[in-house]
């Protein structure tokens, strides 16, 4: 795709909040049982950056996201299922709208899954479960994710489906053909092969900020988005002009930036319904491929 190099001199186009319709939680803060080399928020066993929301906070945000018209929840982290209160947050969240999970898939065991379903058969609302995974062998996944975590997350997916719930399978841009049409077939095979019968896939690009930017590099200097770069349309399609993300500390604006200070917008989500600059280079990537992390 050819990009056209912005004038540096230029200052950052603002985004509005049109409506907060999707809120996500970083409900296991940074801490990680993997320490994925291409990981933008670079989460980890040991990083303590953002530390494990509470129930007790969720239920405030999902409290206040009631009253402003919020359709959607997402969970991520770090690793969600580390979180000791996870399956709790979910009961409360399937209470007020549907959830989604996104989750390396390594803590999926059977027993965990049988208690998920439950979870969702109770409830009217939807729940999704999002397994990464960085290759369709352990060959292309693990030197990305680490050793085993491929055949790990085809146990998650097993488990899921022996519960009757059908995953979405997330993979990132780190692996060129990844995105290409012969590359989304060997998943949809892939997950075929798992007893999937109708395979759901996302691909995402990777962000060239925390493990990724060590990896392959950090972003050019021209990599930034400027007041000549408005579209026609606006700013709609980027996610944070319908989202936000609280945390343990806070509300940040999106799940890409929760490692910004600048990006930190206010206490509750009453305090961040104004704009927010887009003047980090991950924007760049978020405009120019199109990324949304929803569905």
């Amino acid at each position: 795709m050819a990009v056209a190099k912005p004038d540096s001199a230029q200052a950052a186009p603002g985004v509005a909040l049109s409506s907060l319709d999707t809120l996500w939680f970083q409900v296991a803060g940074t801490v990680c049982n993997l320490a994925c080399t291409h990981c933008f928020v670079s989460s980890s066993p040991t990083n303590r950056t953002h530390e494990f929301m509470s129930l007790e906070q969720v239920r405030g945000y999902l409290s206040e996201a009631a009253q402003l018209g919020v359709k959607e929840y997402y969970f991520t982290g770090g690793e969600a299922f580390l979180n000791p209160q996870m399956e709790a947050i979910l009961e409360a969240t399937l209470e007020v709208g549907p959830a989604s999970v996104l989750t390396n898939g390594l803590l999926l065991d059977p027993d965990r899954c049988i208690r998920l379903e439950a979870l969702a058969t109770a409830s009217e609302y939807s729940l999704d479960i999002r397994i990464s995974l960085d290759g369709y062998d352990a060959a292309s996944n693990d030197p990305i994710r680490g050793p085993g975590s491929f055949d790990r997350a085809l146990d998650a997916i097993r488990n899921l489906v022996a519960v009757s719930i059908n995953p979405v399978l997330t993979v990132t841009e780190v692996h060129q053909d990844s995105a290409s049409a012969e590359g989304k077939q060997r998943f949809f095979e892939l997950l075929r092969g798992l007893g999937v019968d109708k395979p759901r896939l996302k691909v995402l690009p990777v962000f060239r900020i925390g493990a990724e930017a060590e990896r392959s590099g950090a972003y050019e200097s021209w990599q930034r988005l400027r007041e000549g770069d408005t579209p026609e349309n606006g700013w709609e399609h980027l996610q944070c002009s319908s989202c936000r993300l609280a945390t343990a500390t806070g509300v940040w604006v999106c799940p890409i930036l929760v490692n910004e200070p600048t990006a930190r917008m206010g206490e509750s989500l009453t305090d961040t319904l104004g704009e927010f600059t887009l003047d980090h280079p991950a924007c760049w990537t978020c405009h120019v491929y199109g990324v949304s992390c929803r569905t």
